[in-house]
């Protein structure tokens, strides 16, 4: 499977450091194709780099791992042709850090995962990896013990597939809340996810459900 990676941040860069360990094809997309390829070139030979349009069209399956702040941005240099029948990962996350705090940008009765779907109807997007630090989205046993990994989305097949792909990054545990409404609920878990990572010095942490 070809994927494709929008964003060049720690995000960005570690999943496709991963997947490409994996034995997986993937292109890195950022505004700027040179620093792109750069970082592609410590991959190996199976990742590349281009635009967010070049990034976009070459993956079966795409991750939005840019700014959340600029996703919107972002994904309208992807082009909507180049997402369009693509399940479409969205990883980021509609953060604020003003006077250091963080703060969403939207919440309540929108999330961006919504944003993102209304703007690009025809892709099938599916939130996910989004509530915990990139080190445990591609190794959830850094972790002391199970913990789980949230996804929402519209179309089921779309998050099947993104379950999938879970696996391979070793999850276990994917709890599937419904809709792309859910999405509110993600994002704004990000807040309690701050004040408790601030707790402990940012060292890897997760959640798990627990009934």
């Amino acid at each position: 499977m070809k994927l494709g990676i929008l964003g060049t941040g720690d995000v960005g860069t570690n999943l496709a450091s991963k997947f490409t360990e994996l034995g997986y094809d993937v292109m890195l997309g950022s505004r700027s194709a040179e620093k792109a390829k750069g970082l592609a070139k410590t991959m190996g030979p199976r990742a590349s780099g281009g635009t967010f349009a070049d990034a976009a069209s070459f993956g079966e399956v795409v991750f939005n791992c840019t700014s959340g702040s600029s996703s919107l941005d972002a994904l309208k240099s992807a082009g909507a042709k180049n997402l369009s029948n693509k399940v479409l990962v969205d990883v980021a996350n509609p953060l604020n850090f003003a006077n250091n705090q963080m703060t969403l940008t939207v919440a309540n009765t929108d999330s961006l995962g919504e944003q993102i779907q209304r703007a690009f109807p025809a892709a099938k997007v599916v939130k996910a990896l989004n509530t915990m630090n990139y080190r445990v989205q591609t190794n959830p046993t850094i972790v002391h013990g199970d913990s789980d990994v949230f996804i929402c989305g519209n179309d089921a097949k779309a998050k099947a597939k993104v379950t999938e792909i879970l696996g391979w990054l070793g999850w276990k545990s994917v709890m599937d809340l419904g809709g792309i409404d859910r999405a509110r609920g993600m994002e704004a878990i990000l807040l309690i996810w701050f004040a408790i990572s601030q707790k402990y010095n940012f060292q890897p942490l997760n959640f798990r459900i627990v009934k």
